[in-house]
């Protein structure tokens, strides 16, 4: 018989279900003057965040928003979307922040489907939310975000932000959620066909994602972190709530530019960013005088299924200390991290960046991270040669797809979250990517790695960004084809790339085709391959 089985039972006084709400109150309470929020000329201690997030609770409570009601976020990264990811759970309401480069159709979709009953708007994007607005089945309450920094716009609304929140309660006694598998957030995957899938987090992984980002990038107390990363994208990997269990500084941007960025570090002493491998790219080569009087340790996260060894090896000589994440929308942002180990600092830096632009292993507050065969759902060897699926399973995995238990169902199969990711096992347990699966070029019976050209297409001194794709050919079935963006000033012939690339790869794989140009990105500075797949369709039927 089992001791522990009987009158231990759960209570008020020993369970209370998890949110990351609990953070804001926390600090709020033991650092209520420390500056939380640096906006322009605007600055919100945590006490004063703590209350305007309540406020907008009371008020959205009092617009009748109850649990499982959602209110969307059109918003920039300003003070507004980072007291949205408090004040909206708060109220019990679920917050969907919305990809602010999305056309009206794409918006009009989310705000029908996922039923919002409010949308914060900033006055920048107007045109495209007034052109969605006309097409939804149901308007929801409308709340204009008229931000001074901002270029201005149409207001769109019934009330404004500040005049919304005025007739909140600072004092509104939010409670936590009944069960923590509630949800928190919903977030729109960019699909590249049909409508996009609506990932819903619920409050526990959002917690525990949180505390992940603070033990995994090792972030000490009072960090002050720069909003480069879309505030919308993965609720900014859950670091408006990271921060608040900190109790550090954001410091807001509303626009991604070398210039502001180094101007943040030097004036707040900066300690922390994100971004994709495009943002730390713009800062690798922004002129140099511009870095300079940067003193203090800026340590930065990169997070792309594989960042290019170019960009791991320009931000460590600029002095940056950069470490790798991995994940995806359906894993609240980074689930994986390329933990270092103090060893690979006696390595050159040819070395040190195989091991460091690795996607690692699993996050402390992730279950389970492997690579598996999909059909057999069988781990494969740790060879790193043997290709497989990534795979997740724990707390910081979505609830599902709102409305598509079939898109679900399929993601879950086999008790893991299945990415889509190719990937192999490294004789030290660590996952190292080689492609996405609709990614890999089949030329000739042979598998090429588009993220291995592009890699050697960083290396080239002239190319500032790159994309492989497959381009059909009637001889081999597809080869290699390149869409290369050049550094401003820089120069370079496509003959002169297929060379760089045949030196340094089998002279198979090196692209036959090099189309130069800028490339179409995402608003997380994703390179948008699926436009280049037919594109590159389109180059081959023309020639």
């Amino acid at each position: 018989m089992n001791p522990y089985a009987g009158d231990l039972d759960r209570n008020d006084a020993n369970y209370v279900p998890l949110t990351p709400v609990s953070f804001l109150a926390r600090t709020a309470h033991i650092w209520p003057q420390r500056i939380a929020v640096i906006h322009g000329e605007r600055r919100y201690a945590w006490r004063e965040v703590y209350d305007r997030s309540r406020r907008l609770a009371s008020a959205l409570a009092q617009h009748g928003v109850r649990t499982g009601d959602t209110v969307a976020a059109m918003l920039a990264n300003t003070p507004e979307m980072i007291e949205a990811h408090f004040g909206v759970p708060m109220a019990g309401g679920v917050l969907n922040t919305l990809n602010t480069r999305l056309d009206a159709d794409a918006i009009a979709f989310m705000l029908d489907h996922g039923e919002a009953r409010v949308l914060l708007t900033d006055t920048e994007f107007a045109p495209a939310i007034k052109a969605a607005l006309a097409r939804v089945a149901r308007k929801p309450l409308v709340i204009d975000v008229a931000d001074a920094l901002g270029p201005g716009g149409e207001r769109l609304g019934e009330t404004d932000y500040e005049a919304f929140i005025a007739r909140g309660d600072p004092a509104f006694a939010w409670q936590p959620p009944a069960d923590e598998w509630q949800a928190i957030s919903l977030n729109y995957t960019s699909g590249t066909t049909g409508n996009p899938k609506g990932v819903v987090y619920h409050y526990r992984g959002a917690y525990l994602n949180a505390l992940s980002n603070i033990i995994d990038w090792g972030m000490p107390r009072h960090s002050v972190y720069l909003w480069t990363l879309p505030m919308f994208h993965c609720n900014g990997w859950c670091f408006a709530w990271t921060m608040a269990a900190n109790a550090g500084t954001n410091v807001c941007l509303r626009k991604v530019e070398a210039q502001a960025i180094f101007d943040a570090i030097r004036e707040h002493e900066v300690t922390h960013y994100c971004g994709a491998p495009i943002v730390h790219s713009l800062l690798i080569n922004a002129p140099e005088p511009m870095k300079q009087g940067i003193a203090h340790k800026v340590s930065a996260l990169v997070a792309a299924a594989a960042p290019p060894a170019a960009v791991i090896e320009g931000m460590e000589r600029m002095g940056f200390d950069i470490t790798h994440v991995y994940g995806l929308t359906e894993t609240y942002g980074p689930a994986a991290v390329c933990a270092k180990h103090a060893e690979w600092d006696a390595l050159d830096i040819g070395a040190r960046t195989e091991r460091s632009g690795r996607q690692g292993v699993r996050y402390t507050c992730e279950e389970g991270m492997t690579v598996m065969d999909p059909e057999t759902m069988r781990e494969v060897p740790w060879d790193g040669q043997t290709m497989g699926e990534i795979m997740f399973r724990g707390n910081i995995v979505m609830k599902g797809y709102l409305k598509n238990k079939a898109a679900s169902d399929e993601a879950f199969h086999g008790g893991w979250f299945h990415s889509g990711d190719l990937a192999v096992m490294q004789p030290d347990g660590y996952v190292k990517i080689k492609d996405r699966s609709k990614d890999v070029i089949i030329s000739g019976g042979e598998n090429i790695s588009s993220l291995e050209v592009e890699d050697a297409l960083y290396r080239h001194p002239s190319v500032i960004a790159a994309a492989v794709v497959a381009q059909p050919d009637p001889k081999w079935g597809e080869t290699p084809c390149a869409f290369v963006e050049l550094k401003p000033g820089a120069a370079a012939t496509e003959g002169e790339l297929i060379e760089h690339c045949q030196r340094l790869l089998a002279r198979f794989k090196a692209p036959k085709k090099v189309v130069f140009g800028d490339l179409p990105k995402t608003s997380t500075g994703k390179i948008q391959k699926f436009l280049l797949r037919e594109r590159a369709k389109s180059t081959a039927a023309i020639e």
